[in-house]
């Protein structure tokens, strides 16, 4: 099945990638777990490390699992090609690299994860490669942060925290105007509500972690290529070689050539194949998270000691309507954000929760919360908290697929503590 069969995302989702006849009927990829494949001639090893042959010859290169889920991925997302790596943050590090080079800029909304944000400004920095953040919904001043040092724009569909949604047709165009292809990290939207490469984004990001495996029992991240962009344009000189042998989809064979095998960033088929079982369930999931954080918003909005609410679902939202219409009215996604008087409200109320998990992870069909200003940003300083919304009233709430009523009555108890 390809994205262009004439199904709807709900019946894709399950059946997209599959290839069966070469799992011997099964209807699950199976694990390959070996870490290398034995080939019947000297010729045939030869062509294959050539790249004449898509035969399999280590695990850190390809592995029949991963491609099943590579292939299932590139159909979800309209793409033309994937790479499932160890994890999100191996996925965001090896298509950046595959893209810079000492010397190099690239602009990025300042609204980032945090491990992204630590990447992109410490971990780049010393290797002479800028990061220009600005307001992920502020066009005017992302193009007034390009230069010809650019290499590409960097956006999150939706920020995390931060909650804000930029317009990604609109930043691929201001991209391409400059020759520069848009990179969108689409973990938190999934493709189940936005589709970046259907928006003229070139190539997609995700932590498979979260909302695509969605039961918390795998690690992975995935680089998915839209096959769109002309790297063969003058602020890419490097991909010569990659563009004679993909042409297209030239940045997937660097990353993988350059940066996936050589960094031993590989996904392990055991959670190649847990992301594929979960995927599954995906559109249904989603359906169950987003209208239950929907509920969840209001329920917190009409709480007294609730001082704000952070969700695109809610109309005051500053990107409601465009998180609308970019999500084709299928809701605005499963994580929000709330604030309360203070750090010490925050953990009161947090201590209290029975029902909801204290942990740090999002995106699982169970309802999880965390105070990201005394954990994941715990050491950043005021003024880079400050930056990126991080304040000690602040508590991130990843809304699962439980009974919406029994994920209130949960809150409203702790709530009483507050």
């Amino acid at each position: 099945m390809s994205p262009t069969d004439p199904y709807r995302f709900e019946t894709r989702v399950i059946h997209a990638g599959q290839v069966a006849e070469d799992w011997q009927g099964a209807t699950l990829p199976p694990v390959f777990q070996t870490a290398a494949h034995r080939h019947a001639t000297a010729e045939n090893l030869s062509q294959t490390f050539a790249g004449q042959t898509t035969d399999h010859i280590y695990m850190r290169l390809t592995n029949p699992t991963n491609r099943a889920l590579e292939g299932k991925l590139a159909a979800l997302e309209s793409g033309q090609g994937a790479v499932v790596t160890g994890s999100g943050m191996a996925a965001i590090t090896n298509t950046c690299l595959a893209l810079l080079r000492s010397g190099d800029e690239f602009v990025s909304g300042n609204s980032l994860f945090m491990s992204t944000y630590v990447l992109f400004t410490n971990v780049f920095a010393k290797y002479g490669i800028t990061a220009r953040l600005v307001e992920s919904t502020d066009l005017a001043a992302m193009e007034r942060a390009i230069n010809d040092q650019t290499r590409f724009v960097y956006l999150e569909t939706i920020g995390n925290p931060k909650m804000d949604v930029p317009d990604l047709a609109a930043a691929a165009d201001l991209a391409h105007r400059y020759d520069l292809p848009l990179v969108v990290d689409n973990t938190l939207a999934t493709p189940y509500l936005c589709r970046p490469l259907e928006l003229g984004a070139d190539v997609v990001i995700h932590s498979t972690t979260k909302y695509l495996s969605g039961h918390g029992a795998a690690s992975g991240g995935a680089i998915i290529d839209g096959g769109h962009f002309d790297w063969s344009r003058s602020r890419f000189p490097d991909f010569a070689p990659f563009i004679d042998r993909k042409g297209r989809l030239a940045l997937l064979d660097k990353v993988w050539r350059e940066h996936h095998i050589n960094f031993g960033t590989t996904a392990a088929p055991w959670h190649s194949f847990l992301t594929v079982l979960g995927l599954d369930t995906l559109a249904l999931r989603l359906e169950r998270h987003v209208s239950n954080a929907r509920e969840v918003a209001r329920f917190l909005a009409a709480e007294p000691r609730v001082r704000w609410v952070n969700y695109p679902g809610l109309e005051d939202h500053p990107s409601h309507e465009v998180a609308r219409r970019m999500f084709n009215g299928r809701g605005f996604g499963g994580l929000l954000t709330f604030g309360l008087e203070d750090q010490a409200a925050a953990f009161r109320f947090i201590d209290r929760l029975k029902l909801v998990l204290h942990l740090a992870n999002l995106g699982d069909c169970k309802t999880l919360v965390i105070h990201p200003y005394s954990t994941q940003y715990v050491s950043f300083d005021e003024a880079t908290r400050a930056q990126l919304s991080i304040t000690p009233d602040l508590v991130r709430l990843s809304v699962g697929i439980e009974a919406v009523e029994d994920i209130c009555a949960d809150l409203a108890q702790a709530f009483e503590s507050v």
